[in-house]
């Protein structure tokens, strides 16, 4: 069994990520700020609340607990927000990732596994999208994560490092068992905004019902956050078992759209979803959907959460938990 640094570990992802690690008898060890995470998704004794800013610290810690392998999930997420500030996008995104890859070289620690996104693609010119689709990024967020990817390119080059940057599709779905799910603030992704709409919440706005597909909604591919999780633990044996460095799409291959998202929704829940229709948003595409097959043929990994009744079904019953916690109960 290895032993994994996970920056970012008490956010959505890194959190399931971290839940399965343990699940599967590997040991690891937690490096969040907190500034998005919350310290109950990370079992007791195994966070570390240090800043990816703070090279000297995370190297000392790389050399005092001899890791195997890191798994890199520290970031800012929110496309929007990027816009606004990105200045604190690239200082975060980029430089805190730079200063974790310093640590590493010192510490002669180069196994990494990156979480990056699909909007790297931009806006592509075809669905499925693969790999060797070009980069261009239309947010401040997306062309961090091009950056990141870029400086892993040259430390595989020149500093021995081998990594997998994985590009997510739209992660979804909870671990309410394990009481691990979306809480994100604000929160910006669909399902759960639709989740609170049906319990009563604010009506939740629609962005677009003139887009070219079968209902006039955009179409994205939804991954459930455990098989993501799943395709995380793939990588890091990949490169545990001396994998080269290498970029993998992860997602269903799969596309639904907002409204059959929200017809799923109503099912699972038994209640309507007040919405609005808005215009479209700058830049939203018509669809994004994941060719994963490189990931499937070179990783062995295959989704077994897809149908998106269970998607929704998992998020409707962390519900009552992000509720409560929000509630200070």
């Amino acid at each position: 069994m290895a032993k994994i640094l996970v920056t970012g570990g008490a956010g959505y992802i890194g959190s399931h990520t971290v839940h399965l690690l343990l699940q599967r008898g590997h040991d690891c060890i937690v490096v969040d700020n907190l500034s998005k995470g919350y310290s109950h998704n990370v079992p007791d004794g195994r966070l570390r609340n240090i800043p990816l800013s703070d090279t000297e610290a995370l190297y000392q810690l790389m050399l005092a607990e001899k890791f195997d392998a890191v798994i890199h999930f520290a970031a800012f997420i929110a496309v929007g927000e990027s816009t606004q500030i990105p200045e604190t996008y690239f200082i975060n995104n980029v430089s805190g990732s730079l200063s974790l890859f310093d640590a590493m070289i010192r510490a002669n620690l180069k196994r990494i596994v990156f979480s990056s996104t699909a909007a790297v693609y931009g806006t592509p010119a075809k669905t499925p999208i693969t790999e060797d689709m070009p980069h261009q990024a239309e947010s401040p967020y997306g062309d961090s994560k091009v950056m990141v990817e870029k400086l892993l390119q040259w430390f595989t080059q020149f500093r021995g490092m081998h990594s997998v940057c994985l590009r997510y599709f739209n992660a979804c779905g909870a671990e309410p068992d394990a009481g691990l799910g979306e809480e994100h603030i604000p929160e910006t992704h669909l399902i759960p905004l639709m989740l609170r709409a049906a319990a009563g919440e604010k009506p939740i706005t629609l962005f677009g019902a003139d887009y070219p597909t079968k209902d006039g909604s955009n179409i994205r591919d939804y991954i459930h956050v455990i098989d993501l999780g799943e395709a995380h633990l793939a990588a890091v044996q990949y490169l545990l078992d001396g994998g080269e460095s290498d970029q993998f799409n992860v997602g269903t291959g799969d596309g639904y759209s907002v409204l059959e998202v929200m017809r799923a929704v109503e099912s699972v829940t038994g209640r309507a979803v007040p919405h609005s229709i808005g215009p479209r948003r700058a830049g939203d595409p018509v669809a994004l959907v994941a060719d994963s097959s490189k990931l499937r043929t070179r990783l062995g990994w295959a989704p077994t959460r897809s149908a998106l009744a269970d998607v929704v079904a998992d998020a409707w019953r962390f519900e009552p938990i992000r509720i409560a916690r929000a509630a200070g109960k």
